[in-house]
C-alpha cells in the first residue's frame, strides 16, 4: 500500500481532478447547460467583455485536457489561476457556499488553490510532458 500511495500518485489524482473539473465546467455547463452565447450574455451582465467568455472557455478546455494528460502542467495550472480568481470574484456576491443561489466562491477558490499546488508539484512521473522530452532528446542525437 505505501508503495501506491506516493508524491507521483498524489500528483497524479490532483492533476486528474483539477483537469476534469475544468473540461467539465467548460464542455458541459458553458457550452451545453449554459450555451457559450449564454455564458457571453452572463459575462456581459457582471461587466466583463462577452468575448472573454469565449476565451475562458478555451483556455479551460485546453487546460483541462493538458491537466489530464500532464502535458506542461505547470504552465497550464499557472493560466487557469487567473481565471479561476476571476470565477471566485464573480461569485463572491453569492457569499460563501457554492450551494447557494448563483454559487457562491468557495469552489471556485478552492479550484484556484488546487492549481497553485499543481503548479508547484509539476506534472509528476505520470505526465505524457517528460516522455515527450526524452523522444526530442533521442531524435536530437
Amino acid at each position: 500500500m505505501k508503495q501506491l500511495l506516493n508524491t507521483d500518485t498524489g500528483v497524479l489524482i490532483l492533476r486528474v481532478a483539477l483537469g476534469s473539473v475544468l473540461l467539465s465546467h467548460s464542455l458541459y455547463l458553458k457550452m451545453v447547460v449554459f450555451t457559450l452565447a449564454g455564458t457571453a450574455q452572463y459575462f456581459s451582465s457582471i461587466g466583463l467583455p462577452e468575448v472573454l467568455a469565449y476565451i475562458v472557455f478555451f483556455v479551460e478546455v485546453v487546460s483541462g485536457a493538458s491537466l489530464l494528460l500532464g502535458f506542461y502542467t505547470r504552465f497550464f495550472s499557472a493560466l487557469v489561476i487567473p481565471i479561476l480568481l476571476g470565477a471566485t470574484w464573480a461569485h463572491y456576491a453569492n457569499g460563501w457556499l457554492f450551494t447557494n443561489s448563483g454559487g457562491g466562491w468557495e469552489y471556485p477558490l478552492f479550484l484556484a488553490l488546487m492549481a497553485v499546488v499543481q503548479l508547484s508539484l509539476g506534472g509528476g512521473n505520470y505526465a505524457v510532458t517528460p516522455y515527450f522530452k526524452s523522444k526530442q532528446q533521442q531524435v536530437r542525437a
